[in-house]
């Protein structure tokens, strides 16, 4: 059992070099489910920042984002320029 799981790792490790996955679809990965923290900004001027307590979710036909604040623990909404760095594991 041990040889077939190491045989199903080993493949996947190597899919994953040789297959194509370039570092930021590794790191996607890797960040997924995991807390962001969020920049929003109204031309140069910050307007919010804050963390999540998980995955940021945007819908398919909008420019927003939602997400837990962890500070607030609360739903937030936001729209506009904003940056988002996902804590990588």
């Amino acid at each position: 059992m041990k040889t077939w799981i190491k045989i199903v790792v080993a493949s996947t490790l190597m899919g994953m070099v040789f297959g194509g996955c370039t570092d930021r679809d590794i790191a996607k990965i890797r960040a997924y489910g995991g807390s962001g923290h969020i920049k929003c900004y109204s031309g140069t001027k910050l307007i919010f920042e804050g963390d999540s307590t998980g995955k940021i979710s945007s819908e398919e036909n909008s420019d927003g984002y939602s997400f837990v604040d962890k500070k607030t623990n609360k739903l937030v909404e936001i729209s506009g320029n904003c940056i988002i760095e996902y804590v990588s594991y």
